[in-house]
């Protein structure tokens, strides 16, 4: 009689089968439940040291409050060496985490320049784009030991509500290598994305005071600057001598006064600081007239009275009356000689006008480029409690003092300086005061009544006023031609534009942005750049390993499933 099978090896088919059939209905709902879950509670992960895919609360809440479409259009794509694909890469990866919050509301695009089939058709692109405003940048970098450069247009342009504005992608100090550059302008794409948003977003505008009545910069003279705040707040000009106060203003800006301000002038600009208003001051301490030069090119810089110094002390600075001379500076146009019946001009470096590139690592001047200012002096710090000083803008190493009276002779431009002079370093001239500011009239009458003014108001609440050391700080120059003010910053003799407009933009922004939108600037994203003369050596071997080690990998796998099936049928066999 033959021997019949055991009955558990009969039974082991269905059990494995329904074994394998419980697993894949347990996968399946685990990942519908996930997916399920994921819809109902939304989180992202950033495991990146410096957080550098996490939007700022100020951001997030700024997108989801949208009730308008926006459109952002980047021009900043192309066939791109990889250190610029690693900014355009940055733009993709931001928009991309804007769409997260903005939803539906926000929409991005991106158009290469450079696509258009013909040169004709390319060329009429750009002059397309150059008529926006929007100007090509030459950046150059370091591929494979070969210098590439690339025009570009480093340009977004966002749209809401048939407003639009230009937003540049490309900043950082230009003094640094390109790759430092480059990351700067990556660690402020969040922040420029996002202010542009806001800009246009429909909303309450703050109300900016400009003050008149003391030979201040006129509307030319500061046109471009009036153009962009404009853009972002109510403007208006303001006579302190024709107003009962000043709070129906958010901020007050005094750029370069001439005459002294009376008492009663100087209380209103005291008790508007005092009670929450912010303030923005660029005055200068000494007068150089430089319609009063003499045959021989001299001019002498004299001590304004302003009657703002007490104030300014009380604050917990003090304007010193004197002028920087800098080796880091700027140039004025010389005549040098004769060509022919025409005078040769030639411009000359003048240490009277400062290059500013030392800042501190607050939002306001954090990655900016060089401001460039005139005629200024320093600043120095007294005791004022509460009141926290940032010093923002600083010389450089290589500084000299001179008190006043100083005597100014343009002929000294031809001269080489001499370095042992400049021994006064890093002379701070520009600060940010924060905090609850101390009235200077306290425990003291208002001016012109026997009114008694407390020690501390009711009205008192905390402040912030930036004091740069410099009137011309914000004057354009004039085109001749056209009668027009030059882009701030702009010099026709470097052919180059400093950055005194953004840094006034950023200061404007901080002192009356309640959202904290300023602060992203602060974002920091660690550089961690390859060893070049290694990646050099060791190329072949790494492209090896690259392509390589996957596919090894792979027949491993193979090659040991191959191995685990054959193992596993054969036991299965043996068993009939």
């Amino acid at each position: 009689m033959a021997d019949s099978l055991p009955a558990p090896a009969v039974a082991a088919v269905p059990s494995r089968k329904r074994r394998d059939l419980l697993r894949f209905v347990a996968v399946l709902g685990g990942l519908l439940l996930f997916n399920f879950v994921a819809q109902r509670f939304f989180f992202r992960l950033d495991l990146t040291e410096e957080k550098r895919y996490t939007m700022s609360p100020a951001t997030k809440k700024l997108l989801s409050n949208l009730q308008q479409p926006v459109t952002v259009t980047v021009y900043l794509t192309g066939d791109f060496p990889p250190s610029f694909r690693r900014l355009e890469q940055a733009v993709r990866e931001t928009l991309t985490e804007f769409q997260v919050y903005g939803g539906s509301n926000l929409h991005f695009i991106f158009i290469d320049p450079s696509a258009a089939s013909t040169e004709a058709a390319r060329s009429e692109f750009y002059t397309s784009l150059f008529k926006k405003g929007l100007k090509p940048t030459n950046l150059g970098a370091t591929e494979n030991g070969k210098r590439v450069e690339k025009i570009i247009f480093p340009w977004a342009t966002v749209t809401l509500n048939g407003r639009s504005k230009n937003v540049l992608l490309l900043r950082g100090n230009q003094a640094e290598a390109p790759e430092v550059r480059l990351n700067q302008s990556i660690e402020g794409l969040e922040y420029e994305l996002a202010n542009a948003i806001r800009v246009l977003t429909p909303d309450l505008r703050k109300r900016l005071g400009v003050v008149m009545g003391h030979d201040e910069l006129t509307n030319e003279q500061a046109g471009d600057m009036l153009g962009a705040w404009q853009q972002q707040y109510d403007v208006f000009r303001v006579d302190l001598s024709k107003v009962r106060d000043l709070k129906a203003l958010d901020a007050l800006v005094v750029a370069q006064p001439k005459t002294p301000y009376s008492e009663d002038e100087k209380f209103k600009l005291d008790q508007f600081i005092t009670q929450g208003g912010r303030a923005l001051f660029f005055v200068d301490a000494l007068r150089v007239d430089l319609d009063s030069v003499s045959r021989n090119g001299v001019a002498l810089a004299t001590p304004y009275d302003l009657n703002l110094d007490d104030l300014f002390f009380k604050y917990g600075v003090r304007l010193n009356q004197n002028l920087v001379l800098d080796l880091n500076s700027g140039q004025i146009p010389l005549v040098t000689g004769m060509d022919g019946n025409r005078p040769k001009i030639e411009p000359m470096p003048w240490q009277l006008y400062p290059l500013i590139n030392k800042f501190s690592k607050h939002p306001i001047t954090r990655n900016l480029d060089a401001v460039y200012l005139k005629f200024a002096g320093n600043i120095d710090t007294v005791k004022a409690a509460g009141i926290r000083k940032t010093a923002l803008l600083s010389t450089s190493r290589y500084t000299r003092v001179l008190p006043a009276p100083v005597p100014i002779n343009f002929n000294d431009a031809r001269l080489e300086p001499n370095p042992k002079l400049y021994q006064n370093s890093f002379q701070n001239v520009g600060y940010l005061l924060e905090g609850q500011f101390t009235s200077l009239y306290a425990n003291r009458a208002k001016p012109g009544t026997m009114q008694f003014q407390p020690e501390k108001a009711a009205e008192a609440r905390p402040s912030k006023v930036l004091l740069i050391a410099d009137g011309d700080f914000i004057r354009s120059d004039i085109d001749a031609k056209t009668g027009k003010p030059y882009r701030l910053g702009y010099d026709r003799l470097a052919n180059t534009e400093f950055a005194n407009r953004e840094l006034v933009l950023n200061a404007t922004d901080y002192l009356l942005d309640e959202s904290g939108l300023i602060s992203v600037r602060g974002k920091q994203i660690t550089l961690r750049p390859l060893d070049k003369v290694k990646l050099a050596e060791q190329r072949r071997g790494w492209q090896l390993l690259n392509i390589g080690a996957p596919l090894a990998l792979l027949a491993l796998f193979g090659a040991v499933r191959v191995w685990r099936r054959k193992r596993r049928y054969a036991s299965f066999g043996a068993q009939y």
